[in-house]
């Protein structure tokens, strides 16, 4: 019997709704989808007790998403369903998600703000200083997209190193729009306040060693435990930790005690 299954996970990636693509693969966009309660039941099945969500209808359709609409779904959805809380979107091209995120970062749901440049379409490095600016006022934790051209890795650190008081997450570890593996893990060690994270949400993460790779350079601590749930199947990126070359107690860091000690009081209430 694995042991490491008893361990009630906390996935710091996640998204419920429908995925809307560009129109060429509905299937696949149906694939992609999952609602609130059909998110939570994919993660039950498996021990992860809390996943910590943004709507995709405040991402998708790429450049048209009305993130200002998604976030105030999400702030009921979540409310509404044991098992999530929210990431709010700030997208810069919409000034209205600033005020949204003033608001609801005062809301016990809400645990941090998601960025993704890539389905907004803006570079990182032409918006950054207002973005880290607010999230530093809020001492906030921020998940990112990476490494895609519009949200290099590299091009967060600059302002991760400005602003110590924000917890930045970089997606995906492996994810790179050249193919190359590196650029969240060589990104968290230009560091030089470890503030500085990555999630294992990423496609790449069943390439073998990366994940191990990965704790070996930048350390255990930094590395979160992320599905990208409904996108990606939650039980797979459970078991890729769970049979991980590491120590069962690298594991549990992973897929746990890490998050507990990034998101801190806000988190304890629901995970035990």
């Amino acid at each position: 019997m694995n042991t490491l299954h008893s361990i009630p996970a906390i996935d710091v990636h996640g998204h419920y709704g429908q995925y809307v693509g560009d129109g060429s693969n509905l299937f696949g966009d149906t694939l992609y989808s999952g609602d609130a309660a059909e998110v939570v039941r994919r993660a039950s099945a498996v021990n992860i007790v809390l996943t910590i969500v943004s709507p995709l209808t405040a991402l998708k359709p790429r450049f048209q998403a009305d993130s200002v609409a998604g976030n105030i779904e999400a702030a009921r959805v979540v409310v509404e369903t044991s098992g999530l809380k929210q990431y709010v979107v700030i997208d810069p091209l919409r000034p209205q998600t600033y005020s949204q995120a003033e608001e609801m970062l005062a809301q016990p749901q809400c645990v941090g703000i998601k960025l993704h440049p890539e389905e907004h379409g803006y570079l990182i490095r032409d918006h950054a200083r207002p973005i880290f600016e607010f999230a530093a006022r809020h001492t906030a934790i921020m998940l990112t997209h990476s490494s895609e051209q519009n949200s290099l890795a590299a091009d967060f650190m600059p302002w991760a190193n400005e602003f110590p008081e924000v917890r930045l997450i970089l997606a995906h570890i492996g994810c790179g729009w050249d193919g190359d593996l590196t650029h969240q893990v060589r990104a968290i060690q230009q560091s030089r306040h470890g503030n500085v994270f990555a999630d294992t949400s990423s496609a790449r993460s069943i390439t073998p060693g990366l994940i191990e790779w990965a704790v070996r350079e930048v350390g255990v601590d930094r590395v979160l435990f992320g599905t990208d749930t409904p996108l990606y199947h939650a039980a797979m990126q459970r078991a890729r930790i769970e049979h991980a070359d590491l120590s069962d107690d690298a594991k549990q860091q992973i897929l746990r005690g890490n998050a507990l000690r990034l998101f801190g009081l806000s988190l304890e209430t629901t995970t035990k």
